[in-house]
Formats: C-alpha cells, structure tokens, sequence
C-alpha cells in the first residue's frame, strides 16, 4: 500500500514542435484517447495527485483538450520559448506552476505507455531507500520517468549545465537509486511516424 499522507506529482512536457513526427503528435489518436491523454493517465492511475503538462508549440489546443478531459487533475502552463529552448527549460517552467508534493515523476509527453504498477514500483523504492532520485531501469539500462524529490526543486531551477537534463542527472549519480522493471513502456517514445505507426495499430 502507498502511503496516504504522501502526495505525488506528475510533470509532463508537451512542448515541443513534433518535427520527427511529421504530425501534431500529443493530440494524435492512441487507444480511444490521444498521445498525451495516454501518458497523463497512465501517472493518475498510478495514484499521482495531479500533473502539470508543459505547453508550447500549438499550446492553446493542448490546453483546451486538457481543460476538456481533465479539469482540476491537470495544471497547464506553457513555455513561451519553446522553440528555442531545451527540455530542461521547460523542466523549469513547469516547477513554477507544480502544486506542493513530496516527489513528482518527469515523464515526456510522448511516453504513453508506461504502466502503472513500474510508476507504483518508483514509489515504493522512493519510501524503502528515501533516495531522492529513482529511475526505472530495462535491460541495465536507465529509463524514464524518475521520481525527484521535491527537495531537489531549487538546485534543478538553478542548474547551470551545458547538457541540459543528462548533465543534469550526471550531477547526482551518488544519489540515484534504480529499480529492475520488465515494463517495456519505459522503453517507447513515439518520437516518428514509424513509432507512432508501430504503436498505434
């Protein structure tokens, strides 16, 4: 059982100009809903108290879709510089907006299919380690999403880096702990046509 006074975040970045994809990739269909309705479910049903998706190109559709289908579960705020900035940016933006939690995963917009039970897994290596930083690990490699300690919200607001959020990570490798899963979702971006045709069937 998830402890009942913990409360957890999710922070979705959907800013990004789809470029890859050829086609505007969160609203694109997938399993009766869309690409980012898939990814915003998957962390509500694991138990996420609510998510803030980060905006950009196209921002007013994707805000009113959200606002339509979720209402209060979901924050929205939108990263002005999308085209010219990095994921890590539009990490930022997004904290100022996040409601208070003791940890948030980072999930990338177009990663729906992670399940539930490796989000409840992260959870659950959060509270048995107290590590602030937990990743998903497939085939001995790191994976998305992590869950991040919200003590560490200001250093990541503060990171001055040239790699952006893997330089990021490389900051705290004595700190990260990883959890085995089987969860090939941690694995699937749909980041082209070809992804999303692999998938989307």
């Amino acid at each position: 059982m998830l402890k009942e006074k913990q409360i957890w975040n999710g922070l979705v970045l959907s800013a990004g100009l789809s470029s890859r994809m050829g086609a505007f990739k969160p609203l694109l269909p997938l399993r009766g809903k869309t690409v980012l309705g898939c990814t915003v479910d998957s962390l509500l049903a694991a138990g996420v108290s609510e998510v803030t998706v980060v905006t950009g190109y196209r921002g007013e559709e994707l805000e009113a879709y959200l606002s339509a289908h979720y209402g209060s579960n979901v924050r929205m705020i939108r990263n002005q510089q999308y085209r010219d900035s990095d994921m890590l940016a539009s990490v930022c933006v997004g904290l100022t907006q996040m409601a208070p939690c003791a940890a948030f995963f980072l999930l990338p917009g177009d990663m729906p299919f992670v399940s539930r039970e490796t989000l409840q897994a992260l959870i659950q290596a959060r509270l048995a380690t107290g590590s602030p930083l937990v990743f998903p690990e497939l085939d001995g490699r790191r994976k998305h999403p992590p869950l991040i300690d919200a003590s560490l919200i200001p250093q990541i607001q503060s990171y001055c880096g040239t790699e952006g959020l893997r330089g990021l990570w490389d900051s705290y490798q004595s700190v990260i702990r990883t959890v085995p899963v089987s969860d090939t979702g941690v694995g699937i971006d749909l980041d082209t046509g070809n992804d999303y045709a692999m998938y989307a069937s």
